[in-house]
């Protein structure tokens, strides 16, 4: 078992948008992938003028690919 810190990996992934490209689409799908293969959802970056721009996740490096 690793004695030393944990050393992460990071992905950025831009949410889902509807057709119109304004209104973000339910992520649930998109969070359902990225979990099975070993991701955790850890925050968002937002626009400045509000809305999400990225939602952001890590995992230990060494994790699954995919």
């Amino acid at each position: 078992m690793p004695t030393g810190p944990s050393a992460w990996e990071y992905e950025t992934v831009r949410p889902p948008r509807e057709a119109t490209m304004r209104e973000a689409d339910d992520p649930k799908a998109l969070l359902n992938e990225y979990g099975a293969n070993g991701w955790e959802f850890v925050d968002t970056i937002d626009y400045t003028e509000g809305g999400t721009k990225y939602l952001v996740f890590k995992r230990q490096v060494g994790g699954d690919d995919g």
